[in-house]
């Protein structure tokens, strides 16, 4: 009986160890996902927050860049205006000699 006993208590002790274990390893488990969740958390955050920067740095850029297509638009017909008149110029100088 003193056998069965001291079994008994081992037993026992070693499924006290194991359910601390487990414990444990459940605590370590639930540690790591939550560090994994605030890392992606993080991550997410700084990728809407590049987004957002990125968004207005364009939003700029063509805000900038409207003044200077108009300009080189402007240009353009002026130059394009300008060889219209020499042609007729030509043209006329050409009939009239």
């Amino acid at each position: 009986m003193r056998d069965q006993k001291e079994q008994s208590l081992k037993d026992t002790k070693r499924a006290v160890k194991r359910v601390i274990k487990e414990s444990g390893q459940l605590d370590k488990e639930q540690e790591r996902k939550k560090a994994y969740l605030a890392k992606e958390e993080a991550t997410e955050k700084a990728w809407k927050a590049r987004k957002t920067k990125h968004a207005e740095e364009r939003a700029t850029a063509e805000i900038e860049q409207l003044p200077r297509d108009q300009a080189r638009k402007g240009s353009y017909l002026a130059r394009e205006q300008e060889i219209s008149k020499a042609q007729e110029t030509r043209k006329l100088k050409t009939k009239n000699d």
